[in-house]
């Protein structure tokens, strides 16, 4: 029998885990016929932060399982809320996996200097990879709620500015927007969902409901995939939201926590603070070597990039050319490489165009980057000791013998092995490590 996946993504936990469950029970020998490959994504939004699909953590864990990827891993805006979710999907499906979270921050020695994000100096993206769990600790758990507070704050103030202007549709961000998540940590993205929405339903006429938005936009719609498309939705962020827009607020210091600060607790949650590349064109990521320099002095010790050349605000075939670049350099800097197309965009898929001539070269630092962050995850889950602190520090001499070992760690550990690792000594050499997973069964 089969399960249609679409419970997958059911706003209500116990729904999509006994869906998973009868899902992957009917198709296990599918799966199992089907080897697993070298392709990674390590970046996938899910709908606790924003996916353009709507898919949840455990609706990420089976297409990984699916597609048959080595590795895959969720990354969601302010929060972890889907992070027990995804682990527990990916052990039962059988994938690799790692959990993380992006946020923006700023960076002071930027100030006056576009990073990642363009048309805001000092800002830029930024990522924390392989936590082990969702944080416990007060001070940590009152980080990560202050993180989403002032995120949906700002939210609420940009709704109000774009209610002004696109009045008579106005949305109420309680009663409009919060219902499109399924933990109340909306986006800019669901924004505009939630005006074309409003929109849809106040001008029924479908004349009437394109001259609105044209009227609106300053520009035809005609041809875009109304009422609530990728193309609308796109065009509504870019006049309403982002800058330039009536809805816009240049950001600045205060606005968000610097680098140093979110690295803080990035690493005293186990996880790996992670600088996010964007295309190579901006001015800062034009001295890429300075800015990494930078970043690894507030503790960045992984490197994120999207490998999908069209996902850029530039030129795709100069991100591709800057692509291939950073990725040398940042692999003789021993940098783990964290790799993945967010998927907050239709057309954006659940694994890239790694045949293609540019992305198949690439292929072996993506595998090898996110396997060193998935040892990270099992070995910081199992043991609390890592790729980053006192037990690292003391038993490797250098970045590539660490990298080495993490790497080996992450062939040859997989969900069904992980808990030989449980409860290690702190002081077990690496190579202990490795033969207690390729030690036979007792």
């Amino acid at each position: 029998m089969q399960y249609p996946e679409q419970q997958l993504d059911s706003f209500n936990l116990e729904e999509r885990t006994s869906a998973l469950a009868k899902i992957y029970k009917s198709q296990i020998g599918e799966m199992k016929s089907n080897p697993i490959g070298s392709y990674v994504n390590i970046h996938i939004h899910t709908f606790y932060g924003y996916n353009a699909y709507g898919y949840s953590p455990s609706k990420a864990a089976w297409l990984a399982c699916k597609h048959r990827l080595a590795v895959a891993g969720i990354i969601d805006f302010d929060v972890l809320d889907g992070l027990d979710e995804f682990l527990e999907a990916a052990k039962l499906t059988g994938i690799k996996a790692c959990a993380g979270m992006e946020t923006r921050v700023y960076v002071p020695e930027y100030a006056d200097k576009e990073i990642n994000s363009p048309g805001e100096p000092g800002i830029a993206y930024h990522i924390g990879i392989g936590f082990p769990r969702v944080p416990r600790e007060e001070h940590l758990c009152k980080f990560l709620k202050e993180l989403k507070r002032t995120s949906q704050q700002r939210n609420i103030e940009l709704t109000n500015r774009v209610n002004e202007f696109l009045a008579p549709v106005v949305v109420d961000y309680e009663n409009d927007v919060l219902p499109l998540t399924p933990n109340g940590n909306a986006t800019e993205r669901h924004l505009c969902q939630a005006y074309a929405i409003k929109a849809a339903k106040m001008f029924t006429d479908n004349e009437k409901l394109i001259k609105f938005w044209t009227d609106k936009l300053d520009c035809s719609v005609e041809g875009f995939d109304i009422p609530d498309g990728t193309k609308l939705l796109g065009e509504i962020r870019k006049k309403t939201m982002k800058k330039g827009s009536v809805g816009y607020v240049q950001p600045g210091k205060g606005l968000f926590p610097t680098m140093a600060e979110v690295n803080r607790f990035i690493i005293n949650a186990g996880g790996i603070p992670t600088l996010c590349w964007l295309d190579g064109i901006l001015e800062s990521e034009q001295e890429e070597e300075k800015l990494i320099e930078v970043a690894m002095n507030s503790g960045v010790r992984a490197f994120s990039v999207i490998p999908n050349p069209a996902y850029t605000p530039h030129d795709p075939k100069k991100k591709l050319e800057n692509l291939h670049k950073v990725i040398e350099l940042v692999d003789s800097m021993g940098l783990p490489i964290v790799s993945g197309t967010e998927m907050n965009n239709h057309g954006q898929g659940i694994v890239d165009d790694f045949k293609s001539e540019g992305l198949m070269p690439l292929v072996p630092f993506f595998l090898k980057g996110a396997r060193i962050i998935y040892a990270h995850s099992v070995l910081q889950r199992q043991a609390n000791i890592g790729y980053i602190g006192p037990w690292a520090e003391k038993v490797f001499s250098n970045k590539i013998e660490k990298n080495q070992f993490f790497e080996q760690l992450g062939k040859i550990a997989s969900p069904e092995n992980e808990n030989r690792l449980s409860g290690l000594p702190t002081d077990l050499m690496p190579e202990d490590i490795l033969s207690i997973l390729t030690i036979d069964s007792i």
